[in-house]
């Protein structure tokens, strides 16, 4: 079995954004990265995930000193 693919159409409803804005990232290389398969767009899970990953903000153990 291999690795999942989405859509555009799958990253739009993932991240809650209209299906436009994720054109806009491919065009201009701002959102994760994809492969075209013939004219198909896919993007692999595990790259959407670490492009996910690489936006996170805050302090991840919440501000608690070590």
């Amino acid at each position: 079995m291999g690795a999942k693919h989405l859509t555009p159409e799958d990253l739009a409803d993932r991240e809650g954004v209209p299906l436009q804005t994720v054109y806009t990232w491919n065009s201009r290389a701002a959102g994760p990265r994809f492969m075209k398969i013939g004219r198909h767009v896919r993007y692999r899970l595990a790259d959407v995930i670490e492009w996910e990953d690489a936006r996170l903000t805050g302090d991840p153990d919440g501000g608690a000193a070590a």
